[in-house]
């Protein structure tokens, strides 16, 4: 399987994928996914710029949905990173397979923004993505909120009872 981490992180591409995640698990290149990064040229250097060994490819939702198959299929090991789990439910939708060699999904760092529930350090969520990670929960992904390998982490299923009111 060509997908070895498959990661939702609104920083897309930072120097700690490859300090700590790279290091962790095989990687010979990244694919990631958002329409505005890919869309803004000098973000997109800079973000190819953050790593230096691994090559890097940034696509937009539509670019991904035509080349991902083809990554699938490679004997290589890619990490495949979008900025929100709508950007992964889009590709779910459009039938790509993000099953990966460790079988989850992992979420890093989404920031607190206007209209977000905090569920975790550095781990906030919108309606729009407790959706989307319905919709990627019910199609068999196994969702863990993890920010580094070595830190401690929680499913979506934990994420979900945090928002919930006690009784």
């Amino acid at each position: 399987m060509a997908l070895s981490f498959v990661r939702i992180d609104d920083r897309v591409i930072h120097g700690q994928l490859v300090t700590r995640w790279a290091k962790e698990l095989p990687c010979d290149g990244i694919v990631a996914i958002d329409d505005e990064v890919a869309a803004d040229a000098l973000l997109a250097s800079v973000m190819k710029g953050a790593i230096q060994d691994i090559p890097v490819w940034l696509f937009t939702v539509a670019q991904a949905i035509e080349k991902l198959p083809k990554v699938i299929a490679s004997s290589k090991h890619y990490f495949v990173i979008g900025k929100s789990p709508v950007t992964l439910q889009h590709l779910a939708k459009a039938g790509i397979d993000l099953h990966n060699r460790y079988q989850r999904i992992n979420v890093g760092p989404m920031s607190a923004r206007a209209d977000t529930v905090t569920i975790g350090p550095n781990q906030s969520v919108t309606a729009g993505e407790c959706e989307a990670f319905d919709f990627l929960a019910a199609r068999g992904y196994s969702i863990e909120f993890r920010l580094v390998p070595d830190a401690g982490c929680f499913s979506w299923q934990d994420a979900q009872k945090k928002m919930k009111p006690s009784a």
